[in-house]
């Protein structure tokens, strides 16, 4: 027997929830429940993940060997952990031009690695397109922020952050072009076809 809901002007079954009675009233053909795909819980085997970046970057890809589980939980995606690691990030550029030469090229030298590791970290789970060219060019920054220290001047003529944020600026526009090509932000087939079913 089905009735119908007040609130919401849908029909339900009677006695259920209208959550979870909406599917079992309407079919499949109405509700989006019963065709959306399943996904294990974020850590189990198998399982889709969660999205990163409060809901920015695509979904993890399965968790399915014991490393990947591991970075899952370390990882910083979202809320005060992803903040902090952009607060960190930002204090190292401001702090290095207060710096002795060595010790500025070396923040800068932090700064980049740290943005170059976690953006390798999180393209290699969920495939986000801006994070194919901000980890490779951020840690080919870091080097050489890095030789720099090494030999006490800039290896760039001082440009360390102009050309941390001109990769900013290219990875976002890669993202664009890709968005726009492909219907999803993330540049592996898998999550090409779920990100293109979220939407």
């Amino acid at each position: 027997m089905t009735v119908i809901d007040r609130r919401t002007g849908r029909r339900r079954a009677y006695g259920l929830p209208p959550q979870t009675a909406r599917g079992a009233a309407d079919g499949p053909a109405a509700g989006s429940s019963a065709a959306a795909p399943s996904c294990l819980p974020v850590g189990q085997p198998g399982g889709c993940g969660r999205t990163a970046l409060w809901g920015w970057s695509p979904p993890d890809l399965p968790a399915d060997t014991p490393l990947k589980r591991r970075i899952d939980r370390l990882l910083p995606r979202s809320g005060v952990s992803a903040v902090a690691c952009f607060v960190a990030v930002v204090g190292l550029f401001i702090l290095a031009p207060h710096l002795p030469t060595r010790a500025g090229l070396t923040a800068d030298g932090l700064a980049a690695l740290a943005g170059g590791a976690w953006c390798g970290l999180n393209f290699w789970r969920c495939r986000h397109a801006h994070c194919a060219v901000t980890s490779g060019g951020w840690l080919a920054l870091s080097a050489l922020a890095f030789g720099g220290a090494v030999l006490g001047h800039s290896l760039i003529s001082g440009y360390e952050q102009p050309v941390f944020l001109a990769v900013l600026a290219a990875a976002l526009a890669f993202e664009a072009a890709w968005r726009w090509a492909r219907g999803t932000s993330a540049v592996a087939p898998g999550n090409a076809q779920r990100g293109a079913a979220q939407r």
